[in-house]
């Protein structure tokens, strides 16, 4: 399918709403040139496209920089419905519910860490489990997990897990109140009660960095980002088993609920994946609630990971993490559907903001904001992958008045993880990683797991996963970010670069 797109701006462009009968908005899309190009290799514009159809959509389909084919909305895919008459889709959200993103700072430098490192990297790897289906340290009942449902981050800190000012620097504070556990079926809590504190598998992962450039010393600051060598830690996990469950489940359960309206069904016949259903309906709200309750667990497990790093840190440094100033810079989801108020043709109007592979950025002045950065604008984090920089950016008025408030979320994939295991040997991108000086730590295959990868037609060996998430099969983050502060939704405040790595 020919797709045109109108010029709006440099890195903005647009298709009209009369492009297809079906579209409810137009569709927009967030893209330097070259990024654009690999959107049109894949299905990302057509998946953008159909979203505008959904019921109650608002101004605008959207797809960030770092946008590409995803199941049902894109990955980098941002839309509002009207919360009272519009629809919410899982598809929207994704199947790993408030997958997201924690900075952490200390006052170490590089060379305070670097004789260390090894031991800090042995001791996360064996506190934060990374892996597919691997258990963590915190055993749950099950009314424990429901108390991890309902209280999220919160339940965290009553417990002991972290420090009263973490909450205060997680979006939300780490809790959504429309969360009800009653809602996910208990498949998925049994998945998810032993799994609180890891990271799983796939491109998840905990990285030890240090600042390597800083673009704005005075929001940086305000972040508590001080000098280059800085020595910071970013994690990126989200719901486990819990969410795809809980995903899995409302998919099914929508389809079926679907064809008894014919609105909805017509969403059906034109793309399966964009399953919905209106949220004032008893199964659309029944998902918000499940959503916002593996979201509250998702926020959780970052923070259970954040009070392991300093444990861990205080182990082998032999230092109080207060001392070594510790501190939760700001945690972000970036695959959820959020009750948000935004400003449409001049008047407030409660939205369901879907955001699927993409960041909440809201800019100064936002009373949604904690006091601490207020004056300052929301930080956003744009990890890059494997052996390239990450991002510290700020919120802008643009994105709040264009995009909902919302930028890319990371590099993006542009090859798929089968078809970066038969290009990469794991070995030689690990070889490849400590020649830039990052030491990687990696959950060992299994005989089984090397035997189950070579029966795809994959070479495999006990780093295959590294291969899965290799930089090349990555756009690049400097373009990304890059095309973010040209489309005026992202402002760039600090780059870090990895020399420590644990994934999955």
């Amino acid at each position: 399918m020919e797709i045109s797109l109108k010029k709006i701006r440099e890195d903005v462009w647009e298709v009209p709403q009369s492009f297809k009968d079906y579209m409810l908005v137009p569709a927009r899309v967030y893209a330097a040139e070259s990024l654009l190009n690999k959107m049109r290799r894949d299905l990302t514009l057509q998946q953008t496209i159909a979203v505008a159809s959904l019921p109650g959509v608002e101004k605008y389909s959207l797809v960030m920089p770092d946008g590409h084919q995803g199941y049902g909305f894109p990955i980098g895919g941002v839309a509002a419905t009207d919360f009272e008459d519009g629809v919410i889709s899982p598809g929207g959200v994704g199947y790993d519910i408030n997958c997201g993103i924690r900075l952490i700072r200390t006052n170490l430098r590089e060379e305070d860490l670097r004789p260390h490192l090894s031991r800090i990297l042995d001791g996360l790897f064996e506190c934060i489990p990374s892996g597919l289906g691997l258990t963590g340290k915190v055993k749950l009942s099950f009314d424990q997990l429901d108390e991890v449902l309902r209280g999220g981050s919160e339940w965290c800190i009553e417990n002991g897990y972290g420090w009263a000012e973490d909450v205060e620097r997680t979006e939300d504070r780490g809790r959504l109140k429309a969360a009800n556990s009653d809602k996910i079926d208990a498949k998925s809590k049994q998945r998810g009660a032993p799994q609180l504190g890891t990271l799983g598998s796939g491109n998840h992962f905990l990285e030890v960095q240090v600042v390597d450039e800083i673009f704005d010393e005075r929001i940086a600051k305000a972040y508590g980002i001080d000098e280059i060598g800085q020595v910071a830690v970013l994690i990126h996990t989200g719901g486990r088993g819990l969410s795809h469950g809980v995903c899995t489940y409302y998919l099914r359960k929508f389809e079926r609920e679907m064809r008894k309206d014919s609105a909805l069904s017509r969403i059906l016949s034109l793309e399966r994946e964009l399953a919905c259903d209106y949220l004032r309906n008893s199964a659309g709200m029944d998902y918000f609630e499940a959503m916002c309750a593996c979201a509250n667990y998702a926020f959780a497990n970052r923070q259970i990971a954040t009070y392991w790093v300093r444990k861990v840190f205080e182990d082998v440094l032999v230092q109080e993490a207060e001392d070594m100033g510790i501190r939760l810079v700001y945690d972000v989801a970036h695959n959820i559907a959020k009750e948000e108020e935004h400003v449409i043709a001049g008047k407030k109007k409660k939205l369901c903001v879907h955001r699927k592979g993409a960041t909440r950025a809201f800019p100064a002045g936002d009373e949604r904001l904690p006091a601490i950065y207020r004056s300052v604008g929301q930080p956003v984090l744009i990890p890059g992958s494997m052996g390239t920089r990450s991002f510290l950016t700020v919120g802008t008025e643009t994105a709040k008045d264009e995009t909902f408030g919302s930028c890319a979320h990371g590099s993006g994939r542009e090859m798929s993880r089968t078809a970066a295991m038969k290009k990469y040997r794991g070995s030689e991108v690990k070889e490849a990683l400590t020649k830039k000086n990052i030491l990687v730590k990696v959950k060992d295959r299994t005989k089984r797991d090397v035997r189950r990868k070579r029966g795809k037609g994959i070479q495999s060996d006990k780093y295959s996963e590294l291969a899965e998430e290799v930089a090349a099969a990555y756009k690049d983050p400097e373009v990304i970010v890059r095309s973010c502060e040209v489309a005026g939704i992202a402002k760039k405040i600090a780059a870090f670069r990895a020399i420590g790595l644990i994934k999955g």
